[in-house]
């Protein structure tokens, strides 16, 4: 082992490397019997495409550039598509991410390209769908529409309807039926019961989030194909229900975490109640409902149901709802999407681990044996290159727990001097009500295996630790986010195990909200990258963002007509005068959910003080960056912040960053 300093070990994993292996694969489902799936492809505009596995096990892109499958639903997106098995081959639905209509496309047949289902809008954002299901018996698609009424992006409506399969409403608005009355405000997919009797749906309205409470509906399918009224079978203000399928039985299976976790009931339809548990435990077999499509159980023909289950979403495993028994897949994953599909007894799903990325995993559930079948894993780099992640829980103030995931610096020739502790980078994750999972992920051995560790902090308000983890966030975002981040960090100095002189911390979307509120309000860091932030809170509340969390802040901060002072005060973009160390602020310039005029505001603030800064801004780049060039001058642009401020001598090239003042 040859002796370095930290910072400045040599590494084969450069930022290009890290941004080809960006992303993951997504929303599998089968057609017929063959598996299909979403791919990330940064190095194609960051375009999503669509693939399918052959019964021969090739893997086939169905759609070529510049085809997008990816829908703008509560801007952040979900499930976009679907399919069935048609006379001569599959048909497929998918939401185009460029003009958002609705696309029918068969690709074992002669036909030339996708055509169009839906019309174009040219009012406020358009006309958009989400979360279809076909129903080729019906000659029809199922989904959620959302329409925009006005220029504002609070003027949209949402409901439930079925889209002709023949093309017919390709150019007319009116030939797109609505099932639902549109009463609520969100809605998720329609999902039609065994014998076509029943329907069910999650809704929930302003000012809840779908984790705060969500209403589990049901209506009867009139004759005409329209939605009886709905009834309200499960959930309520302080009830969140996140998934709700049938089982083949007739009876409703559905999550919520009415007893502080979301676990799996079940429930008669036709009946009185509002379900019983077949799994009580104190894990999640559920989550966030930031994608309208999300799926965290799939019930098979047997009567069974494939569950992604654990403190976070760490095993797939096969539930008996009679005796509540769970077994779990054997495998080297241990992190599992949002996103499961069946066919007889197949489940599908997505997976990765801290020594692998996501891919798309098969568990015969005869058997219990998986296996990859998509988006295979293939190691870019000796594994020796990759961290070794240790799972920590830190004391924060009050003695409150604080979850995180600690990544040392790691290299396979390379050791520091004992005389020296590594910088750290505290990586803060969005939502706020989201988590870090603990997987391989390039980015970060990006940073280790040149001599800079990272810490992801799962703070309160984090998922995965049941409903009163997640609480600890409610009406104290901006304190206790920042409180639990700043402890972890100081915990790792006094510990002996970073360097107190040269903390970092980063994050985007609510994490760069985080990584902007810490600069401002604590000493703790040497610098901070702040990544497509909230900056404003009032300009939050007042209509500048999407309509999806326009009343998110109720629940974070407080109603704003009740306490207004603390937007202000906790606003990071109200005290930029009070940053002190050096920081890079990186932004999308057509996000609209964390616009850039709140970026550019900020830095403006600064103007004529003494604080070096970097404001670099990506044309075409929306929230939550996907194309190639931009993930790899982002990336290096980091890098060259912790070079300057943090004094190290980089082995081989060192990214530019010019900080100005």
């Amino acid at each position: 082992m040859e002796t370095q300093a930290y910072g400045s070990w040599p590494s084969p994993i450069d930022a290009a490397l890290a941004a080809a292996h960006d992303g993951s694969p997504g929303h599998v489902g089968f057609v017929g019997g063959e598996a299909w799936w979403t791919e990330p492809r940064p190095a194609e505009g960051g375009r999503r495409a669509l693939v399918r596995r052959r019964p021969d096990g090739a893997e086939e892109s169905v759609l070529p550039e510049p085809w997008n499958v990816r829908s703008r639903v509560m801007e952040y997106g979900g499930r976009s598509w679907a399919g069935a098995e048609g006379p001569e081959g599959p048909l497929v639905v998918f939401a185009n991410f460029a003009d958002q209509r609705l696309y029918a496309y068969e690709p074992d047949t002669a036909a030339a390209a996708p055509r169009p289902l839906t019309p174009l809008s040219g009012v406020g954002g358009g006309l958009r769908f989400i979360d279809p299901c076909v129903h080729p018996d019906r000659g029809e698609v199922w989904c959620v529409l959302e329409e925009f009424t006005g220029e504002a992006s609070t003027d949209v409506r949402r409901v439930a309807v079925a889209v002709p399969l023949d093309g017919s409403a390709a150019e007319d608005r009116s030939a797109v039926r609505e099932l639902s009355d549109g009463r609520h405000r969100f809605i998720t997919g329609p999902r039609l019961s065994p014998d076509g009797a029943r329907v069910a749906w999650i809704a929930w309205d302003h000012p809840r989030m779908p984790w705060d409470g969500t209403e589990l509906l049901v209506a009867e399918v009139r004759a005409d194909g329209t939605f009886g009224a709905p009834r309200v079978f499960a959930g309520g203000p302080e009830e969140s229900i996140a998934q709700v399928e049938w089982a083949p039985d007739g009876r409703l299976l559905f999550v919520s975490d009415r007893t502080g976790w979301w676990n799996l009931y079940r429930g008669d339809a036709s009946g009185g109640g509002d379900g019983a548990p077949v799994c009580p435990r104190e894990e999640e077999f559920g989550g966030p409902l930031w994608q309208l499509g999300s799926g965290w159980f799939a019930p098979l023909d047997s009567g069974l149901v494939a569950v992604v289950h654990g403190k976070g979403a760490t095993a797939l495993g096969v539930l008996d709802p009679e005796t509540g028994e769970v077994v779990d897949a054997a495998g080297p994953w241990t992190e599992w999407s949002a996103t499961l599909a069946v066919n007889g007894t197949r489940a599908v799903g997505v997976a990765a681990s801290p020594r692998s990325a996501y891919e798309v995993v098969e568990l015969d559930t005869s058997t219990g044996r998986a296996r990859v079948i998509g988006a295979a894993h293939d190691d870019p780099v000796d594994t020796a290159y990759y961290p070794e992640p240790r799972i920590r829980t830190f004391s924060g103030p009050a003695g409150r727990e604080i979850h995180a995931h600690v990544y040392p610096p790691h290299h396979p020739t390379r050791v520091a001097p004992d005389d020296e502790l590594p910088p750290y980078v505290v990586w803060v994750h969005g939502g706020p009500t989201s988590r870090s999972p603990l997987v391989l992920d390039l980015e970060i051995a990006y940073f280790t295996s040149r001599g800079i560790g990272v810490a992801e902090v799962n703070y309160g308000g984090s998922t995965g630790y049941g409903r009163a983890y997640r609480n600890r966030l409610r009406e104290q975002w901006g304190i206790v986010d920042v409180e639990d981040c700043a402890a972890v960090a100081l915990a790792l100095a006094d510990e002996g195990t970073a360097d107190r002189d040269r903390l970092a911390i980063r994050g985007g979307s609510a994490g760069g909200w985080t990584a902007a509120a810490s600069l401002t309000t604590t000493d703790v860091y040497a610098c901070g990258t702040i990544i497509y932030p909230v900056l404003d809170l009032t300009e939050w509340a007042a209509g500048g963002t999407h309509d999806f969390e326009s009343r998110y802040l109720d629940s974070m901060i407080g109603p704003f007509d009740e306490v207004p002072t603390r937007y202000v005060e906790r606003s990071p973009a109200e005290h930029a005068d009070r940053v002190s160390v050096p920081f890079l602020l990186l932004q999308g310039l057509d996000d609209v959910i964390c616009p850039p005029e709140q970026a550019e505001r900020f830095v403006s603030d600064l103007e004529g003080r003494d604080v070096p800064y970097a404001y670099i801004a990506f044309e075409g780049e929306g929230h939550g960056f996907r194309r190639a060039d931009t993930l790899i001058r982002a990336l290096e642009a980091e890098l060259a912040l912790y070079v300057q401020v943090f004094g190290l001598n980089l082995a081989g090239a060192t990214p530019v960053l010019e900080l100005s003042k």
